[in-house]
């Protein structure tokens, strides 16, 4: 009986970890999603950033185009005027 006791014993703190680690993810997961959700409604600084500098360089690319297709309606303008 002696013998069977510490093993026992050893076999019952084995099981127990197992549910102590069950236990702390429980507790812990409502934090966890409230963490995720605050992640997903609130936006970082660097994503601030990143979206303003892609707002910028898609105006860019706008006006550019915008200005290319002026600068080719003048040229046919000036060309047909030219005959």
């Amino acid at each position: 009986m002696k013998r069977l006791l510490p093993a026992l014993a050893l076999l019952a703190l084995l099981a127990l970890t197992g549910c102590v680690r069950t236990v702390g993810s429980i507790v812990t997961a409502p934090v966890r999603v409230a963490g995720w959700g605050v992640d997903k409604a609130t936006t970082s600084q660097s994503e601030a950033d990143r979206n303003y500098g892609r707002k910028m360089r898609k105006e860019e690319e706008k006006r550019g185009r915008e200005e290319r297709k002026r600068q080719k309606e003048a040229e046919k303008q000036r060309r047909d005027s030219e005959h």
